[in-house]
């Protein structure tokens, strides 16, 4: 992995699961690592319920928009995640490839989005411990 681990997360449409995603590493790690997100077939827009269900929690991703999956996307990720939807990612050597099955929250209401949300963050939590750990503060 080079100094700044990158994170692709991949899921069909690009509008739920792989947003939320992507905005909490965001939000979580800040600088420490790259973020993608993109779709093979993405919307027309991201879900209003997943913005509704970030919003509750202080992330705003109501100006984002679906994105569609490139090769590209993909060799330049150390870690692709897709979110349990069936998508797949092209593979690459020396590429991590994990899936988190999530439920869909296409179609939904913002009460199911919100433990969808709160999964994503555990997991999300869960990534940043391990390709980008805070740094250790110096002691006085």
């Amino acid at each position: 992995m080079a100094d700044k681990p990158s994170v692709l997360f991949v899921c069909v449409h690009n509008a739920g699961r792989s947003q939320m995603a992507a905005a909490w590493l965001t939000h979580l790690a800040g600088d420490r690592v790259e973020v993608r997100s993109a779709g093979s077939a993405p919307g027309a827009e991201v879900n209003p319920a997943a913005v509704r269900a970030m919003a509750e929690v202080g992330i705003d991703i109501s100006q984002e928009t679906p994105k569609m999956l490139t090769v590209d996307a993909v060799r330049e990720s150390d870690v692709c995640i897709t979110m349990g939807c069936g998508d797949a990612c092209p593979v690459f050597p020396g590429k991590r490839y994990l899936d988190w099955k999530l439920e869909d929250p296409a179609g939904q209401g913002v009460e199911a989005v919100r433990p969808i949300r709160d999964e994503i963050k555990t997991l999300v939590e869960n990534l940043i411990a391990e390709i980008a750990p805070a740094e250790p503060e110096a002691s006085a």
